[in-house]
């Protein structure tokens, strides 16, 4: 498991660190770069939009690579309320606001996000494997 936490001045470390453990939990080298770009705009999103801070957390079980990034902070509304946040809703190109969290739904197999009193969460899944090396 991967546990560290993060600021506006660690991005880079936490980029390097996930990339490191998605490598080491058997993801193919074509899709590291998407568990990367996922986490990155997660906690991007964290930073900008709720404690300046936050938590990643990191595992794999049965096949499947889980992240998960939390806050203390309130999502705002563009990330409250969107429809099936957990469903594989997938919307058009936004105009203006949200392109971190639709580009977290086209890499990742599963998007959930959570926000309460206490902070914000997101837990996303790839499953390990489950698209192919391109052929040389």
């Amino acid at each position: 498991m991967l546990e560290q936490a993060f600021d506006s001045r660690s991005l880079y470390a936490l980029r390097s660190a996930a990339a490191a453990y998605a490598s080491h939990a058997g993801v193919p080298s074509s899709q590291v770069g998407d568990v990367v770009v996922a986490v990155h705009e997660l906690a991007a999103n964290a930073i900008c939009h709720g404690a300046g801070r936050g938590q990643l957390r990191m595992w794999q079980a049965d096949g499947v690579l889980y992240c998960r990034v939390a806050d203390d902070g309130v999502a705002n509304s563009a990330v409250r309320g969107r429809p099936g946040s957990g469903s594989g809703y997938r919307p058009p190109w936004p105009d203006e606001h949200g392109r971190g969290l639709w580009v977290v739904r086209e890499v990742a197999d599963q998007l959930h996000l959570d926000s309460g009193p206490d902070g914000t969460s997101a837990m996303i899944s790839f499953r390990v494997g489950a698209r192919r090396e391109p052929e040389g």
